[in-house]
C-alpha cells in the first residue's frame, strides 16, 4: 500500500463512523490486535452501506466479497478509546469497489492506521461476478461526485 504524499485527515474521507474498543479488543502487549483493525474497516464500510443505502445485504442477488485488504499500522492504538474510521471510494468500477480506510482516535490527527478494501460483488446463488447493486452505487458515485 502506498503511503499517500500528503497525510490524510478526516476532511479526506467521504464517511467518518464512531467506533468504540472493548477490553477483549487489547492484545497481550495492551494494544488492539491486528484483527480489530480489519473488523472495524468492514463494520464501517457495511455499516455505511446500509444506513446511506438503505440495502438488507442479505436480500441482496449480489454479495460484497473481500477480494483484498491490507492496513498500515502508524501508532498504537488501545482500549479504553473512542474512534472514528474515515472510508473513502478510492476506484468504482463495474464489479468491484476499492476503499482508503483511516483510523483515527477521536480529536486526533493523523491517522493511527491506514487501510485498502475491495469488495468484488458476486451472483448469491453461482458466485460469478456481477455488477455492483443499483443502490450501493447511486450512494458511492454521490459520495464521489461531492468530493469533487
Amino acid at each position: 500500500m502506498a503511503e499517500p504524499a500528503e497525510p490524510l485527515t478526516r476532511g479526506d474521507f467521504d464517511r467518518l463512523v464512531t467506533a468504540t474498543t472493548r477490553w477483549s479488543d487489547n492484545d497481550m502487549y495492551g494494544h488492539l490486535n491486528n484483527a480489530v483493525y480489519y473488523e472495524l474497516f468492514d463494520s464501517a464500510i457495511n455499516g455505511w452501506l446500509i444506513e446511506a443505502a438503505g440495502i438488507e445485504v442479505l436480500a441482496l442477488d449480489q454479495v460484497g466479497v473481500v477480494a483484498e485488504s491490507g492496513c498500515r499500522y502508524l501508532r498504537e492504538l488501545s482500549y479504553p478509546r473512542p474512534l472514528e474510521v474515515g472510508v473513502r471510494v478510492e476506484r468504482l468500477g463495474r464489479t468491484s469497489i476499492t476503499y482508503a480506510l483511516g483510523l483515527f482516535a477521536m480529536d486526533e490527527e493523523p491517522p493511527a492506521a491506514l487501510g485498502r478494501w475491495v469488495h468484488v460483488y458476486v451472483d448469491r446463488r453461482d458466485r460469478r461476478p456481477a455488477p455492483i447493486p443499483a443502490a450501493v452505487r447511486r450512494l458511492l458515485e454521490s459520495a464521489v461526485e461531492a468530493r469533487g
